[in-house]
């Protein structure tokens, strides 16, 4: 029994979603006829009360083309310095719009208004315009972990005080909203654009929605065409996309359980220096002691468990809707035998 914990972009579509994608009524997106990404567009805006989205092929293109609609080149955008948009992304800002970054450190991949203001360049031919803050709820390298949602409302006061946009990279949004209790309607009033992921929790092949105001989503189709994102009979997967839209949020409060679960078992083992506040459906721990992460993964890896060494010394494990109960058992009775 193979147990997948690298990531949550390794789920297969259920038997159920499946059933939708061939069903899927499909036309030309690149000319807007087709008919369930429409409609999948229509719907994923309508959660958070924008006008608009957009269906891209991915988080990164999604986010990137976010970024190349707020700023112009020769901008700075301000992040978390273990942000998605900055480390993970290849290069991306500076390559498709031309920005730099100011990097700040923040508390498990979060950061605050008082942060951002200290951040924000004065008006001085010298430096760079402060453009955009990207942030990420939850946070990758910050363990899952979810923001405060009155700390994004200062964060969104403080940007239209300033002028600047404000973007989420939400790739994990819906574990966040899940765990948090808040609401999609509360984070469309606050930010600009929105990027949320439906291949990795939702359980999609690919994809992920960019959703704004009607004028940021018309030039963001511009640029999805210039970075070669226009997909025609698209619908297939968009089909995809409403089916976890309808049928794959609540759920993901099953992966949440799972991931305290192993973290719990992994507390009791030496090897374990400490793990990062378990949130969602990310377990990043220390490996300290008579293994390093490598040899910890391959000691997994000997039992058909998959996980990922993030550093020298962390790895992780993500859950997701393939990931069963007897599997976290498994791996629980492994944890404890070794």
């Amino acid at each position: 029994m193979r147990i997948e914990l690298r990531s949550d972009t390794f789920t297969k579509p259920t038997a159920a979603m499946l059933n939708a994608m061939f069903k899927a009524e499909v036309g030309d997106d690149v000319f807007g006829e087709d008919p369930s990404v429409n409609l999948l567009e229509a719907r994923a805006a309508a959660i958070f009360g924008k006008p608009a989205a957009l269906y891209c092929p991915t988080g990164t293109m999604s986010n990137q083309i976010a970024i190349k609609v707020h700023t112009q080149p020769g901008d700075e955008l301000i992040c978390d310095q273990q942000a998605h948009v900055y480390i993970y992304e290849g290069g991306g800002i500076a390559f498709n719009s031309g920005c730099q970054v100011k990097a700040i450190k923040g508390d498990q991949g979060r950061i605050n208004a008082a942060q951002v203001a200290d951040a924000i360049n004065p008006d001085d031919v010298h430096k760079a315009r402060t453009s955009l803050v990207c942030l990420e709820n939850t946070s990758n390298r910050g363990g899952g972990s979810c923001y405060n949602l009155s700390d994004i409302v200062q964060i969104s006061q403080l940007c239209k005080v300033e002028g600047l946009s404000l973007h989420l990279d939400g790739a994990r949004l819906f574990n966040a909203l899940v765990a948090t209790g808040q609401s999609a309607l509360q984070y469309g009033e606050v930010f600009d654009s929105i990027s949320v992921c439906l291949n990795k929790g939702l359980g999609c092949p690919i994809g992920s929605i960019l959703i704004g105001s009607q004028e940021f989503i018309r030039k963001a189709r511009r640029i999805r065409k210039v970075f070669g994102g226009g997909m025609r009979q698209a619908g297939f997967m968009a089909a995809a996309g409403i089916y976890a839209l309808e049928h794959h949020i609540h759920r993901l409060q099953t992966d949440h359980d799972n991931a305290k679960q192993i973290a719990s078992a992994l507390l009791k083992k030496d090897f374990v220096g400490g793990i990062m506040p378990v949130e969602t459906n990310l377990v990043i721990f220390e490996v300290t002691g008579r293994f390093s992460a490598a040899e910890l993964v391959h000691r997994f890896k000997v039992n058909d468990i998959h996980c990922l060494a993030i550093s020298p010394t962390q790895i992780r494990m993500v859950t997701h809707l393939d990931i069963t109960t007897t599997m976290v058992n498994r791996l629980v009775s492994v944890i404890d035998g070794l």
